[in-house]
């Protein structure tokens, strides 16, 4: 079987997607009759490629500025890119499938291609129309007219909660499915010793994810005001992080910015917490949340969406 996989985001750039595609791509590995190929963006200002076992990942060379944050052109310059380099591919190979990552801009080049082979679509949050304030404007014009359109002909769209699925359901009342995101238990695992855990004065906190306004972190450090106690990690980066340091500096409180740690080390800045804080608003299922849970810590989360089903 031979798979076209659509993904603006993957490591090191973007959050949740790009790490669930990572995954996916390293779970598919095990399948040697399954061969992929993902068309990505690069984040050096060069076109590069990656051969590996059953899978090929072509980073399209988009002048990607951070890694943690998307600009419309970016968006639009990759989904032209990526339909003429897709459009190439499918020419050259026989593919059973395209797996788009997001409704757009990776859907529509799936509904584009969709002469060649079927395509699916998994819904990730941003892509729905409603989900993200700073796009009401697009979303109303463009996102729910082409999300109408893309969705319709797909043969099967997916959400990560069923909280993304309702809102989803307001831009077209059709059959979405729910998978979950997973967690890679070989890598999240409780600490092998307790040596990690020794008991402190403080009380460890940690939170992980992109450092942006709906990820709730400046409600979490105004929680931790007049609280000795308490130091909070956070691991991640994003357009918010000086306004948090600066936030943190003025309340004086207690927390630690990390900044884009791999996998590896964020395994090992959880099994040493005490207990993982998730501040935020989203609605999709958060990866971070599962990674911690896998990890053995306790966790105190916001009563919304995706986290609310775990």
């Amino acid at each position: 079987m031979k798979i076209l996989m659509l993904n603006y985001e993957y490591p090191p750039i973007g959050g949740g997607a790009a790490n669930a595609c990572f995954y996916m791509l390293k779970e598919l590995a095990k399948y040697p009759d399954v061969q992929v190929d993902l068309v990505t963006s690069s984040p050096s200002n060069q076109f590069e490629t990656l051969e590996a076992g059953n899978k090929r990942i072509f980073r399209l060379n988009i002048h990607k500025k951070k890694l943690d944050h998307w600009t419309m052109p970016e968006i639009s310059l990759w989904g032209v890119k990526a339909y003429e380099f897709a459009l190439d591919l499918a020419g050259k190979e026989h593919y059973d499938l395209c797996h788009c990552w997001f409704g757009w801009p990776s859907g529509l080049i799936g509904y584009r291609l969709k002469g060649k082979m079927p395509y699916i679509v998994a819904l990730r949050g941003s892509d729905v129309p409603g989900y993200n304030a700073r796009l009401s404007n697009l979303d109303r014009f463009v996102l729910k007219p082409v999300s109408r359109i893309v969705w319709r002909n797909a043969s099967k769209v997916i959400a990560n909660s069923e909280g993304l699925k309702n809102l989803a359901l307001k831009t077209l009342n059709c059959n979405i499915q729910v998978i979950h995101n997973g967690v890679d238990l070989e890598e999240f695992k409780p600490a092998e010793e307790d040596e990690l855990r020794k008991r402190q004065y403080k009380l460890r906190l940690i939170s992980t994810g992109r450092l942006i306004e709906r990820k709730g972190y400046d409600s979490l450090i105004r929680a931790l005001y007049q609280q000795p106690r308490f130091e909070l990690t956070l691991i991640g980066d994003g357009d918010q992080k000086y306004e948090l340091w600066k936030l943190a500096r003025e309340l004086d409180v207690q927390v630690k910015f990390l900044g884009r740690l791999d996998h590896r080390a964020i395994a090992v800045h959880l099994q040493a917490a005490d207990v993982f804080v998730l501040a935020s608003q989203g609605i999709e299922s958060g990866i971070s949340l599962l990674e911690a849970m896998a990890c053995g810590l306790p966790v105190i989360v916001t009563d919304v969406g995706g986290t609310r089903e775990l």
